[in-house]
Formats: C-alpha cells, structure tokens, sequence
C-alpha cells in the first residue's frame, strides 16, 4: 500500500513512462504493428467506397458505385467491381493502380469504354468485362494491356470486333466472344493473338459466307473438344439451314476471293497511281501527235468540199439557175 501511494503521488508523466519500462515486450510489438497499419493520413491503400484483404484484394461489388472508385493505389492487385452502375469509362479510369493484376467490371451496365481507359495497366492479366451492354470498342482499347493472358466479352451487343481494338496481345491465352451479335469475325483479328488457344463462341449469329473463313481455319487448327464445337452452328444465306464451322473446309470457301497478302497489296497501292499517270500521259501524247497529223495531210481533202460549193462550176444545177 505504501509503495502504491507512493506511485500515486509521481506526476502522470513519469508514472506512464514507468509503465512502458516495465511493460511486456508484446506491447511494443502491438504498438509498431498498429503505427504500420494506419498508413499516411490522406493517401489509404485501400479505396474509402471497398473492402480490402491482404494480399492486395480491394471488394467492392454490390455497392452501387456510379464510377471508379478514387483512392487506388499500387499496392491493390486485384479489383473487384462487378454489379455496380459503372456506365463509363473515362480515360485513365484506374490511375495509380498500376500494378493491378485482376479487374473485374461484370454486370454493370456498361456502355462506353474510352480508348484511354486502360492505359495505366500495362502488368494487367485477367480482364471481365462480361455481361455489359458494349456495342462497339474504340481502336486501342485493348493495346496497352500488353501482359494480358484472358478476357471476357461475353454477352454483351457487339455486332463487330475490329482487330484494331484488340491490338497485339502476344500473351492472351482465353477470349470469350459468347453470346454476342457477332456474324463474323474480321479479317485479321486472330492473328494478333498468336498464344490464343480458348476461343468462346457460342450464342452468336454466325453467318456461313467468306468473311467466316479466318475463323473456320483456325478452328480447324485447334480442334476443340465433340459437344463444344457442335454448338457453333452458322446460318446459310438465304435459307433455314445451319451448319457446323467445323463442317466448312477450304473447298467451301472456293468461291471467295483471295485476299492479298501485305506485301502485293503495298506493290498495288505503290504502282498503281504511278502507272496510271504514265499511261494518262503516253495517251494524251499521242493523242497529240495523230491530232497533228490528221490536220496536216487531211487539210486540203476537208477544204474540197467547201470550195466547190461556194464556187459551182459552169455545169452545175447552181450556175444554170443563176442563167
């Protein structure tokens, strides 16, 4: 008791660092802990509107979120997004994450990506943009996701997929177009995937004509397995008839024409302005030349005429009814 008032009569400064001296070395550990976890006053690891876990996983689904939620930092690797109200993505929509690795945009009713959107996600691997209402993508919009091994379009409006939206993706490796309004793919959107070996296509019109071939002859070099290359079924012209893509062979496609390679068409482009002028040119020269000529020898011949009717002779009908 003695010792205790004794205590009670230091000053609450001294008691508190008295305290901390005698205290276990386990509170030391709970006091750095705490003084690590709270972070910079201002700049959060973790975006206000989201739930994060470790390893860099930021929740937030099923807000309600009408944007992109402000406050990302590098340290989220995955971004959870789906069953919002993200409508629009706006250039540099995810500035600061720029080591995201995962993002997820499902089932949020969105209409328009800009061409910019994802230019700050060059080590992005897994994008899901599926069940949207996308009915076009800007050329670019996929370029600068250079690390990207899948994405998914499923089942939203597009009726067209130019390659130039795509990009070169060296690494994609599953693309999912399902459930689409895609009639065809176009010329030259494969064969910027070179590593693409999942290809969803199921749930679109198909349209069995020459713009389908590309994308015949690529499944025809990666089989797929019997009840899945089955179900991508294609509508002849003009008729009620379906047909299996995997049915349509190079003999099918005999009466379309052959496109040019690169190269033949850069020799077409290069040499035929230049031939067409040299052949306008040799034309108006001679041209030129027999103009010349005629109006020379045939001077007098085209004269003849004229004169003997503005001169009758003695014996014609014109002098005897001068007389």
């Amino acid at each position: 008791m003695r010792s205790l008032s004794s205590l009670s009569r230091w000053p609450s400064p001294m008691l508190l660092l008295l305290l901390l001296l005698l205290s276990p070395w386990s509170v030391w550990a709970q006091l750095s802990a705490a003084a690590t976890s709270s972070g910079t006053p201002g700049t959060p690891d973790c975006p206000e509107a989201c739930a994060c876990a470790p390893g860099g996983q930021a929740n937030c689904s099923r807000r309600a979120l009408p944007a992109v939620p402000a406050g990302l930092s590098r340290r989220v690797r995955a971004l959870l997004l789906d069953h919002n109200r993200v409508r629009a993505l706006p250039p540099g929509a995810f500035v600061g994450a720029g080591t995201l690795l995962r993002l997820d945009l499902r089932e949020n009713g969105l209409r328009r990506v800009h061409a910019r959107a994802f230019w700050s996600l060059g080590a992005l691997q897994q994008l899901d943009l599926s069940a949207n209402q996308l009915e076009a993508l800007a050329p670019g919009t996929f370029s600068p996701l250079r690390a990207l091994r899948s994405l998914s379009l499923a089942g939203n409006r597009l009726a067209r997929l130019e390659p130039a939206a795509l990009g070169a993706l060296p690494l994609l490796y599953a693309l999912s177009l399902q459930d689409n309004e895609l009639p065809a793919l176009a010329p030259g959107l494969l064969a910027g995937l070179p590593a693409l070996r999942a290809l969803r296509l199921r749930g679109n019109p198909w349209v069995c004509g020459c713009a389908l071939r590309p994308l015949c002859s690529w499944l025809r070099r990666h089989p797929r397995p019997a009840p899945e290359a089955e179900t991508l079924l294609c509508v002849l012209p003009g008729r009620l008839t379906l047909r299996p893509l995997t049915a349509l062979t190079d003999a099918a496609f005999s009466h379309c024409a052959q496109r040019l390679a690169p190269r033949d068409l850069a020799v077409v482009y290069a040499l035929g302005p230049v031939s067409f002028l040299a052949s306008l040119a040799a034309c108006l020269a001679l041209g030129s030349v027999l103009t010349a000529c005629r109006t020379r020898r045939c001077r007098p011949t085209a004269l003849g005429p004229l004169r003997r009717a503005l001169d009758p002779g003695p014996g014609s009908p014109a002098a005897a009814a001068q007389d």
